[in-house]
């Protein structure tokens, strides 16, 4: 089966491909928008170059590979940045995915299956009796980067009920594990206690709000998600990709610090509160566990660890 992987080098987009690249019976297209190819990433992996926004370089793209699958991962993924440059996000996210849903109705490709994939900031600041968010829970969305994934979402559903297009909707909670970018939360902190163990700094660790609660998934089971619900799940459907459990911003801190190789002060900067913040986001993936047998297997302690041991292998 050939496979295309947009944002192929990122956080996700990484681990997508060694999921599929394992079972040793797929072809995998990966999009980067420039050179040069990320050092973790397989090297079976065959890389394009192409700036999604722009319409002619997304049909030259899907008119070369044509492939049976698209994964759509692209995008502009920390939702802090969208209240720097609110279009840029919007843009970036909204055109970039109606150009790949577009053009494969303009190129009659209506037999391959699209993943959208929008996220648990579409639902926001949901109340108490909302929790755990099932996939009928009201959008509340606090951010520029939620709605520009509240139009992704809708965007996958407009053209599977319009064109018939196979797109199958996914809602990911929070992603942990190696090779996250160092603007989220994890391996900031991760990479904080081993400045500190190097030296290079006091031990404090300065830190933002540790009360918000998240519902954290390994993001090598978040894959697994991924491919389970495009395979699996009903085109113009929605599925949550979530451990279903709340964990404290503070427990992730207690649990890479539990494996610091010294005692260490915690302090509050106020520069790292957000605009937004809701306080507490909880998923319901009994949707998705029911029509694929998904859940996620690697438990969060591990998931600190090898965050940690990641970053202490590629500090700089």
């Amino acid at each position: 089966m050939r496979i295309l992987i947009t944002g192929v080098g990122g956080f996700a987009g990484s681990h997508l491909a060694d999921h599929l690249l394992d079972q040793n019976q797929h072809e995998v297209w990966g999009v980067v928008i420039a050179p040069p190819r990320p050092e973790y990433l397989d090297r079976r992996v065959r890389l394009v170059t192409a700036d999604l926004s722009v319409p002619a370089e997304v049909t030259d793209l899907l008119a070369k590979i044509r492939p049976d699958r698209i994964y759509h991962l692209a995008g502009q993924a920390f939702p802090p940045l969208s209240w720097t440059d609110p279009w840029d996000t919007l843009r970036n996210n909204i055109r970039s995915q109606l150009n790949i849903l577009h053009t494969c109705v303009q190129l009659d490709m209506l037999e391959t299956r699209v993943l959208a994939v929008g996220s648990a900031d579409e639902y926001g600041r949901l109340t108490p009796d909302n929790l755990p968010a099932r996939e009928d829970a009201p959008f509340r969305p606090d951010s520029p980067y939620a709605v520009s994934k509240i139009a992704q979402d809708f965007l996958g559903q407009s053209y599977f009920l319009s064109h018939h297009l196979p797109v199958v909707r996914v809602r990911p909670f929070h992603h942990i594990g190696p090779r996250q970018n160092r603007q989220f939360v994890t391996p900031d902190f991760a990479h904080q206690i081993i400045s500190i163990e190097r030296g290079e700094r006091p031990p404090v660790v300065r830190v933002g709000n540790l009360q918000a609660e998240r519902d954290f998934t390994d993001v090598r089971d978040i894959v697994r998600g991924y491919a389970a619900a495009l395979e699996h799940g009903q085109p113009g459907e929605v599925y949550n990709v979530a451990s279903g459990l709340a964990r404290s911003v503070r427990s992730i801190l207690d649990g890479l610090l539990a494996h610091a190789d010294r005692p260490m002060a915690v302090e509050v900067d106020p520069t790292r509160m957000r605009p937004s913040d809701t306080p507490r986001q909880q998923g319901d993936a009994s949707k998705l566990r029911a029509a694929t047998g998904w859940q996620p297997v690697i438990p969060f302690e591990q998931s600190l660890k090898d965050v940690l041991d990641y970053e202490r292998q590629h500090y700089k």
